[in-house]
């Protein structure tokens, strides 16, 4: 799982379908709320501000 911001969300695919070989869900952080989970709020590749959930 990977949370990540616009510009780094190709870096992400590619490493999930490397790692998991499936390919993932996305969605979008902010179009969902989640009931138990905060995201966190940086990209997991950098320092911009999250966007997407690679899951």
């Amino acid at each position: 799982m990977y949370c990540v911001c616009k510009p780094c969300i190709e870096q992400a695919l590619e490493r999930f379908v490397d790692e998991y070989e499936d390919a993932p869900d996305v969605v979008n952080l902010e179009e969902t709320q989640f009931a138990n989970w905060d995201p966190p709020r940086k990209c997991d590749f950098c320092e911009e501000p999250a966007a997407f959930l690679v899951v």
